[in-house]
């Protein structure tokens, strides 16, 4: 698969703090990435030095082949890393059209990007008459102008009400099904989840982990379970080969699985060592308990 951007080794330091520390992964063609972690791990610094508004340490990245400078790679690339920043008396449309002239690209694409992102009808409102996610939705139309071969992303949704959120996220998924790539730095594990096809994790810097988000998410579930003799079923779950870790809150108590098991042969098992279950349901373990898992093994 054609790669779009490669890093290898990129560390950054400020000072005494290491941001970003001998990170590598490569983005391919036609997929959608997020980078996923806590404020702090690295993301935004990562994207700021592909973007070439960062120095890097060491290590080094280039885009596609490697053939083209970083300069003309870029007119390639569309970006929205910092909150959008437009002339709030000037329209939609005015304001994208200065952008074109910024870019140095035509203004007949205009109409087209502000259907996308869902804001054709209001392209002759003032931008200061729009909602934080209306001036988000048209950030985002502005990296389109070029017709980019990937888009990136700094935290797409922050500071969002639900709705606007949703809008994004749409307009995301609807883009990459055009076939662009997105990059996508976010905190949120539900964003990622529902958007991306593939994560790379952050903790402080570090990769934690690299691949496709559904081998992430591809485990064997865990059960969620309630009984009066909680002690006898901590006892029963620790002897038991197919279970891994187990959680306790409240009456609650998590089971996570390290092997396959059906609710039903395990409620038969339990019962027959005198165990009664108040309640029993099997779920597929998030990409949040992945990466609580993942996080917690280097606390």
């Amino acid at each position: 698969m054609e790669p779009i951007l490669t890093i290898n080794n990129l560390t950054k330091k400020f000072g005494y703090l290491t941001a970003v520390k001998n990170l590598s992964f490569s983005i391919q063609k036609g997929n959608v990435y997020g980078i996923l972690g806590p404020n702090g791990s690295g993301k935004s610094t990562t994207l700021g030095i592909v973007l070439n508004v960062v120095n890097k340490t060491k290590g080094d990245f280039h885009w596609f082949d490697g053939n083209v400078s970083t300069h003309d790679a870029l007119k390639r690339v569309g970006a929205i890393i910092e909150r959008p920043n437009f002339y709030p008396y000037m329209s939609a449309e005015q304001n994208l059209k200065l952008v074109c002239r910024i870019k140095g690209v035509s203004e007949s694409k205009i109409d087209e990007k502000l259907a996308v992102v869902g804001l054709l009808d209001r392209k002759d409102h003032k931008f200061r008459t729009y909602s934080l996610g209306m001036k988000q939705r048209l950030a985002i139309a502005s990296a389109l102008l070029n017709d980019p071969e990937i888009l990136i992303l700094d935290e797409p949704t922050n500071g969002l009400d639900p709705q606007g959120i949703h809008q994004i996220r749409q307009i995301i998924k609807d883009i990459a099904a055009k076939g662009t790539t997105i990059l996508l730095a976010s905190h949120l594990l539900d964003e990622v989840e529902k958007v991306c096809s593939h994560v790379v994790v952050l903790r402080k810097g570090e990769k934690l982990y690299s691949g496709r988000v559904d081998e992430m998410i591809n485990s064997y579930g865990f059960f969620e379970l309630k009984t009066e003799n909680d002690l006898a079923l901590l006892e029963a779950l620790k002897a038991h080969t197919n279970i891994g870790n187990v959680k306790v809150e409240g009456d609650l108590i998590t089971a996570f699985l390290n092997g396959p098991m059906s609710a039903s042969d395990f409620n038969k098992l339990m019962f027959e060592k005198g165990i009664f279950l108040s309640h029993l349901v099997k779920r597929k373990e998030s990409l949040e308990e992945q990466f609580l898992q993942l996080t917690d093994n280097l606390n």
